[in-house]
């Protein structure tokens, strides 16, 4: 049979709740989502939101746009297809898609229609439309506007590191594709780089 006394006891406590001498504490701010929060360095929300803000402004204010729609005289239809992640990071591309997705939407200067995985669950609603909806509200097959141009690309990254501090480097590459003749319109790139640096820090 083991007795402790009231104040080893209490000093048992002390160390169960302290390991390592050291306390916790959790806090929680919540903030505006247009506030930026690079807190690990790595690719985040806003890097998603200004290079997709930027690089769309881009391509939209290439000659390929006046060109088509002086020929064509209507807006061209463009498409998002697939954006890859060559990073040594897990990025969230279709988070980047569509910010992308919103700002060709928004520009007003495409017509801008829904990507492959869209495309699927819409004629999925159409199919059950023809068994199930009365028939004046049906929407016919066949009707789709088809894309002009494809948006796709890629995300790399280099990661250099050396006493403690991280330099992390994204290379952000899109381009605008002809979906008849296969002719590359647009070629536009951004880069990105962020040096993290760990203070350590003595008690």
């Amino acid at each position: 049979m083991i007795v402790m006394d009231r104040g080893r006891i209490g000093l048992v406590v002390l160390v169960l709740l302290l390991p390592g001498g050291c306390a916790q504490e959790t806090k929680i701010t919540r903030v505006d989502s247009g506030v930026v929060t690079d807190l690990s360095g790595r690719w985040n929300d806003t890097d998603s939101r200004i290079v997709a803000e930027s690089m769309v402004k881009e391509a939209l204010e290439y000659p390929w746009l006046n060109t088509f729609s002086g020929s064509k005289h209507r807006q061209p239809v463009v498409v998002v297809g697939t954006i890859l992640n060559n990073s040594h990071e897990h990025i969230d591309v279709n988070t980047f898609v569509s910010d992308l997705e919103r700002e060709l939407t928004n520009s007003q200067k495409v017509t801008f229609v829904a990507g492959k995985g869209d495309r699927e669950e819409l004629r999925t609603e159409r199919k059950e439309q023809a068994m199930y909806a009365r028939e004046e509200t049906q929407k016919a097959p066949g009707k789709e506007i088809g894309a002009d141009y494809m948006m796709k690309g890629t995300i790399a990254t280099i990661l250099d590191e050396a006493d403690g501090t991280k330099a992390m480097f994204y290379q952000i590459d899109l381009q605008m594709v002809d979906l008849e003749s296969n002719a590359k319109v647009w070629f536009g790139q951004k880069k990105i780089k962020k040096v993290i640096e760990k203070k350590r820090t003595v008690f």
